[in-house]
C-alpha cells in the first residue's frame, strides 16, 4: 500500500478505506501542491483496487481544513507576473491549468467509479468544502464548532473548485447565491436545510455514519451526472428564472457598487454554468477565475486581507529572543465605555482582570457591560448561562489600588486628560512590580508625554482600542521615545491573547489611525461647505467603498468630540492648523443646533425613536448655498475621499510612524473600513501605480487645495517605479537571513 505524508489510508472489512487528511507540520489542514498530488495518487488507489467498495474523507485533527493555502496562489501569480513579459502565451496557460487544478482533481474524485462520503469534523472552509460538495455523501459532526463556508469572495477570489456550479446544483438558486457572494458560513443544521449535507451525526459516530451511507448502497454518481437532472429552482429560462437573475444583479450592485469583480463573476459563472453540461460548466468557471486572479483586486486582497492579515496575528512585528508572556492578572483603570470593553474582551480570553474606577458603584456598572454583552450573545445562541457566569467570575470590580498588585499588565483607560491620567499612572505604579508593563488607552495624547509621569518609561506603552472594543479588531500599540522591546512583546502578546490584530506606530498626534480618519471626515467638511448634498457626500463614500459615510461616521464619533480636537489643536499648534471654516462648521453643529451625534439624538442625521431608522438632518443642506447635483462630478467625490486617506497613510510612513506597509494596509482595512477592494492605504496606491496616483492627486490638489499635496516620498518613488512593498520591503531583513 502506498505511504503519504499527509495522509493515512486504512481499509476495513467492510472494504471502505477511511482517507484520513493529518498535516504533520501543520497545525490546520491546507492544499498544497504535495497534498493534492497525494489526494491523485488516493483516488487512483481508491478507484484501481477491487477490495475498496468506496471511502470515507475526514480529518486527523480539530478542524477539517481551511482550505487552499493563498499563500501558494501568491507564488503562482508572482511566477505569472515574471513569466508574461518574456513568454505570455505559456504564462497564461500556466495560470490557467494551475486555476483548474484543483477542480478537475474534484471532477476525477467524483467520476471515479467509487462512492466517497465526507465526514466532516470540524471547520472545512473553502477548497475542502468544495471537495466535500464532489463527494457523493456528505455528513456533519453535530457541534458548534463544525462550520462550512465558501469564503473565498472575501479575499477579492471566488469558490473556483465547482462551487459555483455544485452549490446551485444542490441548493435553491437563490440560497446558492447568497452564500456564494457574501462567504456565510453555514451550521451543520443550515447546511442540511439547504441539501449541501447528507446528515448530521454525533462527533462520536461520525465515522460510523459515513461509512454507513456506503454499506447502504450510496450511488457513485453525482445527480448532475443522471439522466433526466432538473436543477433545483427550475430552468434558468423559465418564470422563475426571470425573477431571480434580474433582481439578483441589481442587489449585488447595490450592495458592491461594482467594486467587487468576483462577487460578479460568481453571478456569471452560476447563469452561464446552469445553461450547459456540468463538465463544460467547469470550464466556464476556470475560465472567469482566471480573470479574477489577474486583476489587481484580487492580488491586494489577498495580499492584506489573507497573508499580511495572517502573519500580523502570528506576531511578525514581535521583538525576537523574548519570552511569551502569560498573564495571570491584568488590571483596566477607568470602568467607562472603553475601559469595561478592555475587561470584557481580557475575560473572555479567559484572563483575571481588576476593573479600577473612582468608586465601587461605577465599577460594578463597568462589570455590568460585560453582562448585557453576554446577555445579547446568549439571545443569539452564541453563549450559555455558565459562559456568562464564567466570564463574569473573571472579573473583579474596585476602586482600591492595592487590588492592582500581581497584574502583569495595566491598561489606563480613564478621562482623556493629562492631569488625571497622572494620578492614574503614579497610583498604579506605588503597587504594581517593577517587571509590570503599564499601558495607556489614549487616542489623542502622544506616549511620550505621557510615559513623563512614569518612574518607568521604558516599561510605558501605547495600547489603543477602537470603540466599540468588543467588534473593533485592529489594536493599535504605540512606541514612546523610551519604550523598550519587552514592553512591545507584552503588549503583542496581549492583543495576540485577546484574538485581535496588532498593528505597531510610533508616537505622533493621532498616531494613524485617526490621523487618516481625520483626513477622511474633514474632506466631508469641505464637501458640505462647497455646497454638495449631503446625501451625494454619504453616497460617494459607499460607492467608493467606505461602509460608512463620513457624516454618520462623524456623528457615532460625536460631533462635540471633533470640536474638542480642533479646539485642543488650536491650542497646540496654532490658529492655522485647523481650517476655520470647518471650525466654523462643527461650532455651528454643536453650539448654535445643540447636534452633538449619535449620542444625543441630534448630529448630521436625526435618529428617531425605533423602529424609524436615522436620515439625514432636513436643515443640513440650509447651511450653505447648495449645488446643482448634476453638475457635480460623482467619480470626483469618490476619488477625494481614497486620495485623501491614502496620502495621509503615505505621510505616516515618510515620517517613520509606521514602517511596515502590512500594518498600514491592514490597519486601514479594519480600524474603519478602507475600501478593502483595494488592499488598504498604501495598496490602492500600488495597485494604481504610484506615477498614475501622484498625477491624480496633483490635479486634485489643483482645485481643492493643500490636503492633496504630494509628500516627496511619492514624487521618489513615482520617479524610480518603486511600490510600497518594494520601498519599505517588510521580508527584507527574512531574505537576508535566508
Amino acid at each position: 500500500m502506498a505511504d503519504y505524508k499527509n495522509f493515512t489510508v486504512e481499509t476495513d472489512a467492510d472494504g471502505i478505506a477511511l482517507v484520513t487528511w493529518d498535516m504533520p507540520d501543520r497545525s490546520m489542514n491546507v492544499f498544497t501542491e504535495e497534498v493534492m498530488d497525494e489526494l491523485d495518487k488516493i483516488i487512483d488507489q481508491v478507484a484501481g483496487e477491487a477490495a475498496i467498495k468506496g471511502a470515507v474523507i475526514t480529518s486527523g485533527k480539530d478542524t477539517f481544513s481551511g482550505g487552499a493555502d493563498l499563500t501558494m496562489l501568491n507564488r503562482m501569480l508572482g511566477i505569472f507576473a515574471k513569466e508574461k513579459t518574456t513568454n505570455p502565451d505559456a504564462a497564461m496557460k500556466m495560470l490557467f491549468d494551475g486555476a483548474g487544478r484543483m477542480s478537475w482533481l474534484w471532477r476525477k474524485l467524483e467520476t471515479s467509479g467509487k462512492p466517497w462520503v465526507s465526514a466532516i469534523n470540524g471547520t472545512c472552509m473553502g477548497g475542502a468544502f468544495e471537495l466535500s460538495l464532489a463527494c457523493h455523501g456528505r455528513v456533519a459532526a453535530d457541534s458548534d464548532s463544525v462550520k462550512m463556508a465558501l469564503p473565498e469572495v472575501k479575499v477579492g477570489i471566488f469558490p473556483g473548485a465547482g462551487g459555483t456550479q455544485r452549490v446551485p446544483r444542490l441548493t435553491d438558486p437563490q440560497s446558492a447565491l447568497q452564500m456564494l457572494t457574501t462567504g456565510q458560513n453555514l451550521s451543520p443544521k443550515k447546511a442540511k436545510s439547504m441539501g449541501l449535507i447528507h446528515e448530521i451525526a454525533a462527533p462520536d459516530k461520525l465515522i460510523e455514519t459515513a461509512k454507513g451511507m456506503i454499506k447502504n448502497g450510496l450511488k457513485a454518481t453525482q445527480p448532475w451526472d443522471e439522466k433526466g437532472f432538473k436543477l433545483p429552482g427550475g430552468p434558468v429560462y423559465s418564470a422563475a428564472g426571470a425573477n431571480l437573475w434580474p433582481p439578483a444583479i441589481a442587489i449585488l450592485r447595490r450592495e458592491t457598487y461594482g467594486n467587487y469583480p468576483a462577487a460578479a463573476a460568481i453571478l456569471k459563472c452560476a447563469y452561464e454554468g446552469l445553461l450547459v453540461p456540468f463538465d463544460t460548466a467547469l470550464k466556464i468557471e476556470q475560465r472567469y477565475f482566471t480573470e479574477i486572479l489577474r486583476s489587481t483586486e484580487a492580488a491586494m486582497m489577498i495580499r492584506s486581507l489573507f497573508i499580511s492579515l495572517q502573519e500580523l496575528n502570528k506576531g511578525a512585528r514581535r521583538p525576537a529572543g523574548i519570552e511569551p508572556t502569560k498573564f495571570s492578572k491584568i488590571g483596566v483603570l477607568g470602568a467607562g465605555f472603553m475601559g469595561a470593553g478592555i475587561a470584557f474582551v481580557t475575560a473572555k480570553a479567559g484572563i483575571p482582570v481588576v476593573l479600577l474606577d473612582r468608586d465601587t458603584a461605577s465599577a460594578e456598572k463597568g462589570k455590568a457591560h460585560s453582562a448585557g454583552l453576554m446577555d445579547g450573545a446568549i439571545k443569539k445562541g452564541r453563549a450559555t448561562e455558565d459562559d456568562k457566569e464564567k466570564l463574569l467570575s473573571l472579573i473583579t470590580p474596585t476602586d482600591d489600588y492595592a487590588k492592582l498588585e500581581g497584574c502583569d499588565l495595566v491598561i489606563e483607560a480613564v478621562f482623556e486628560d493629562s492631569e488625571v491620567k497622572k494620578s492614574a499612572t503614579e497610583k498604579t505604579e506605588a503597587v504594581i512590580a517593577d517587571s509590570a508593563i503599564f499601558a495607556s488607552n489614549t487616542s489623542t495624547i502622544p506616549i511620550t508625554g505621557l510615559a513623563k509621569n512614569s518612574k518607568r518609561p521604558d516599561k510605558f506603552i501605547g495600547i489603543h482600542f477602537f470603540s466599540p472594543v468588543d467588534k473593533m479588531m485592529l489594536v493599535e500599540i504605540i512606541l514612546g521615545e523610551k519604550t523598550e522591546d519587552k514592553a512591545l512583546a507584552t503588549a503583542i502578546d496581549y492583543v495576540r491573547a485577546i484574538k485581535k490584530t496588532p498593528i505597531v506606530v510610533n508616537d505622533t498626534r493621532g498616531f494613524y489611525v485617526n490621523r487618516c480618519v481625520l483626513r477622511y471626515m474633514s474632506e466631508a467638511f469641505k464637501m458640505l461647505i462647497e455646497g454638495v448634498p449631503p446625501a451625494m457626500i454619504e453616497n460617494a463614500a459607499k460607492m467608493a467603498g467606505m461602509p460608512v459615510g463620513p457624516l454618520a461616521l462623524t456623528d457615532e464619533t460625536a460631533i462635540d468630540l471633533a470640536q474638542k480636537i480642533m479646539k485642543q489643536t488650536i491650542r497646540d499648534m496654532g490658529e492655522g492648523a485647523v481650517d476655520p471654516k470647518q471650525f466654523e462648521l462643527i461650532n455651528t453643529m454643536v453650539d448654535t443646533h445643540g447636534r452633538h451625534g449619535r449620542k444625543n439624538g441630534k448630529g448630521f442625521y436625526d435618529y428617531p425613536a425605533k423602529p424609524a431608522k436615522k436620515h439625514l438632518w432636513s436643515d443640513l443642506k440650509t447651511l450653505y448655498p447648495q449645488q446643482d447635483a448634476d453638475s457635480i462630478d460623482v467619480e470626483e467625490l469618490k476619488q477625494r475621499f481614497l486620495v485623501v486617506i491614502a496620502l495621509e497613510a503615505a505621510r505616516v510612513m515618510e515620517e517613520g510612524i509606521v514602517t511596515d506597509p502590512r500594518e498600514a494596509d491592514v490597519g486601514s482595512i479594519l480600524a474603519f473600513g478602507f475600501a478593502p477592494y483595494t488592499g488598504g492605504a498604501l495598496s490602492y496606491i500600488d495597485g494604481m501605480g504610484v506615477k498614475n496616483f501622484v498625477a491624480l492627486a496633483e490635479k486634485l490638489g489643483g482645485e481643492y487645495g493643500k490636503e492633496f499635496e504630494v509628500p516627496a516620498l511619492l514624487k521618489d518613488m513615482a520617479a524610480k517605479g518603486e511600490t510600497f512593498y518594494q520601498r519599505f520591503d517588510p521580508y527584507a531583513g527574512t531574505k537576508k537571513a535566508a
